[in-house]
């Protein structure tokens, strides 16, 4: 990952923060201007299943991030040994790699089933996030194979539905 893609990540991760915590707001913050006077508009926030998703991956992309930074500290103090550098190498290549994974299993998703989709990564587990309200066990379970045929050893994949 280049240090153009983290601003954007990090940028991106400071925007939807701080959309986040305007939604968030008490309402009677919202009502009064800087005078101290009540208005009379009401605001009306539509949340789509969409933004959850982007939610998602903001909240993923702001957790990697600091991962990143905190192996990339180790990397680069004097004072840690090498055993600890080389560890900090290994997690942070496993981490981009599975980053790019993750991205190329939300395009199948969408490109084979037409579903938008959040997917996480940890280890031998991926959880996936369906946008969808219908509910259907195959869709699951063709997903489910579908991700599973990108990797040699059995991962554990669980598929929830938004």
């Amino acid at each position: 990952m280049n240090k153009q893609s983290m601003w954007f990540l990090t940028l991106l991760s400071l925007v939807l923060v701080l959309g986040v915590y305007y939604v968030t707001m008490p309402n009677e913050l919202l009502k009064t201007d800087i005078k101290g006077t009540e208005t009379e508009k009401q605001v009306e926030v539509n949340v789509t299943e969409e933004d959850v998703l982007i939610a998602m991956r903001a909240n993923r992309d702001e957790e990697v991030s600091l991962e990143i930074e905190e192996l990339e500290k180790v990397l680069t103090n004097e004072s840690s040994t090498t055993e600890e550098k080389n560890t900090a190498f290994e997690e942070l290549k496993i981490l981009n790699l599975n980053i790019t994974k993750e991205e190329e299993l939300e395009t199948k998703v969408l490109e084979k089933f037409g579903i938008k989709s959040y997917i996480e990564i940890n280890n031998d587990n991926i959880k996936v996030v369906i946008n969808s309200k219908e509910h259907d066990a195959s869709l699951a379970n063709n997903i489910m194979r579908s991700i599973q045929e990108e990797y040699k050893e059995k991962m554990y994949i669980t598929v929830q539905f938004e």
